[in-house]
């Protein structure tokens, strides 16, 4: 994989009305107003363990590329450079000759509430860049121009338990963050899989349902398809009811202490494209 790390980036965005981060994360209300729908919709490299009468001077021998492998990047980003985003079926879809076919979708960044399309890389090359999508169905994968994405580096990760009601983070296996989490109703429930945070938004009323901020995720209810104009996005924010906190509470949603929430915005520094894998 060729990519180069840059300095991470923060989209926050304070809405100016509160119905628009109702759309940007409709399942996260635990309001009986969303009519649920009859619709539904860990890999790691292994090691190597040194040749027999291998000396330990030729296994350290190079400092520098033993620190360089240290510091590369686990999660490449890809961030739209374009308003319409092409996104093909295979790379093959423009042959050689340069005649392209129709692509599969088009993923439009006005449309986005930050007004920034940002994609999880699952393979970079100079022209090609294999991206999991923000799209229905959930882990929906695709192709797009190399030369209308940038990329960039991270090594956080998300992982959220159901069953335990907690959510842990860490950078670069070292954790920074672990709290309990309200999660979806037994009739709404939270979709396990493997998604990615997509923005960051800024409620105007940090006392509101969705507390001081709210990550948006690449994920969608299996059961609410349609709320507030929104279409059943799932997303991790805060609450202005801790008590519930460690519940089944949401139509979907992750419920985080407000305190929490604020600590990985303002401290940790949480980047857009963090992997996020939920499990039963």
């Amino acid at each position: 994989m060729t990519s180069a790390a840059t300095p991470r980036r923060r989209a926050v965005l304070r809405a100016a009305l509160a119905g628009s981060l109702a759309g940007a994360l409709a399942a996260c209300s635990g309001s009986e107003d969303a009519e649920p729908s009859g619709e539904s919709a860990g890999d790691g490299a292994g090691t190597t363990e040194p040749e027999e009468g291998a000396g330990s001077a030729e296994q350290s021998s190079d400092p520098e590329a033993t620190s360089a492998e240290a510091a590369r990047p686990e999660t490449i980003v890809a961030t739209a450079l374009v308003d319409q985003l092409q996104v093909f079926a295979e790379p093959e879809d423009m042959d050689a000759v340069g005649e392209s076919r129709e692509p599969e979708m088009v993923l439009d960044r006005t449309e986005r509430t930050t007004g920034q399309l940002v994609l999880l890389a699952l393979q970079t090359g100079d022209v090609w860049t294999q991206v999991q999508l923000p799209v229905r169905p959930n882990g929906s994968t695709g192709w797009v121009r190399s030369n209308q994405v940038s990329h960039s580096g991270h090594s956080f990760r998300i992982d959220v338990d159901l069953a335990g009601h907690e959510i842990v983070v860490t950078n670069a296996g070292t954790e920074v963050a672990r709290t309990p989490v309200g999660v979806g109703r037994s009739d709404r429930p939270t979709p396990g899989g493997d998604y990615f945070v997509t923005e960051l938004l800024q409620p105007p009323d940090p006392d509101g349902i969705y507390g001081p901020y709210a990550y948006g995720l690449s994920g969608y209810s299996d059961v609410v398809m349609d709320f507030r104009g929104g279409e059943g996005v799932i997303g991790i924010h805060g609450t202005n009811e801790p008590e519930l906190i460690g519940t089944d509470v949401s139509s979907g949603c992750i419920r985080m202490d407000n305190a929490e929430i604020v600590r990985l915005v303002e401290q940790v520094g949480l980047p857009l494209g963090t992997p996020v894998t939920i499990r039963a």
